[in-house]
């Protein structure tokens, strides 16, 4: 792996994101690493103890719902295959909270036939076995969950708008926070965010929830629907019961990968559906205390639908799809960030 390098980027102003001055750590080039034991999209990642997991996704060019588990060990930069989720699914979340992961919701079955899912499951990292744990109040995907002060929240996403709610357009955008506590195993309702939004990502710095990007179905004058990119980045303080609204992502997408090292927040890839079709390479880093962001060098492969992971000072983006709902990949990719 290169040495690690200083490059500096100076402030500038775009779509109403103020970029910090200054010197952002990085390395300049992005490198490989071990790819996924198979190829798949929308995925997300979680780490305890030193390692990255990763379940579920869709395969095939989205023709297929995995149900694998896996873990990446970044010392030994090798997969390890561990005991397969209970069920199939795509867009479920993962939370690593008490010496457990917590996989919850998500959606079953291959587009445009994607059904919500209430079902959630602990995986014990002693023994190795997934139990079944109480469902979510309300079934979604495309939603993003995190773990603060001993309790998972839950977060936005796609909940049925019909009855059945088995078909992708009989979905809607939903702002509902559901928190699990593990200890007494119940649900209890949230603080709403302030935005509705699908396919965003999280990460907790200093105790608090970020929410950033994302995309809304929205209704079109023509009377057809489509996913419409946001930017915003949201803050939930889990004190204080509030939400704050900080400066927007530079460029707004949906289907992105997070993570956060050394207090910032860090954001990769993603996709947009209209004005035109694109899968972005782009990568981002926010500082909280400037309320800021800067860019990073983009990734080797544009992708969304990815996941990511930081550990040890480098942050790893793992599978995703190199096309517009589709294009399914194994690749692993690494940015080694020294602050």
């Amino acid at each position: 792996m290169r040495q690690s390098m200083i490059s500096p980027l100076k402030a500038v102003c775009l779509t109403g994101a103020m970029l910090f001055s200054g010197t952002v750590p990085a390395q300049p080039n992005w490198s490989d690493a071990a790819p996924l034991p198979s190829p798949r999209q929308e995925i997300y990642a979680t780490t305890h103890n030193g390692m990255a997991y990763t379940a579920g996704g869709l395969a095939e060019r989205a023709s297929a719902v995995r149900n694998e588990f896996n873990a990446f060990d970044p010392q030994a930069n090798r997969w390890l295959k561990l005991a397969r989720l209970p069920t199939a699914r795509h867009h479920i979340t993962l939370s690593a909270l008490g010496g457990a992961i917590y996989a919850l919701g998500g959606f079953s079955g291959e587009f445009p036939n994607w059904k919500p899912e209430s079902s959630a499951y602990a995986y014990d990292l002693k023994t190795g076995k997934w139990t079944k744990i109480p469902a979510l109040p309300v079934a979604r995907g495309e939603h993003v969950s995190a773990a603060v002060d001993g309790k998972i929240y839950v977060i936005g996403g796609r909940v049925g708008g019909t009855p059945n709610a088995t078909h992708y357009k009989d979905h809607r955008d939903t702002s509902r926070v559901d928190v699990f506590n593990p200890v007494t195993e119940t649900w209890s309702r949230g603080i709403d965010a302030p935005t509705a939004r699908n396919s965003a990502a999280s990460v907790v710095i200093g105790g608090k929830i970020y929410v950033v990007g994302g995309r809304q179905y929205l209704e079109q004058p023509n009377g057809n629907a489509v996913n419409v990119n946001v930017a915003s980045l949201e803050v939930f303080n889990t004190q204080t019961g509030l939400w704050s609204v900080k400066a927007p992502m530079p460029r707004a997408a949906g289907g992105i990968a997070a993570a956060t090292l050394d207090g910032r927040l860090y954001v990769f890839g993603g996709e947009q559906w209209t004005p035109a079709k694109e899968v972005f390479a782009n990568s981002w880093v926010y500082d909280p205390t400037a309320d800021a962001w800067a860019a990073l060098p983009d990734m080797k492969t544009p992708r969304h639908g990815a996941a990511a992971a930081a550990i040890e000072g480098r942050i790893f983006v793992f599978g995703g799809a190199t096309k517009t709902g589709a294009g399914d990949v194994a690749v692993n990719e690494t940015l080694a960030v020294q602050q």
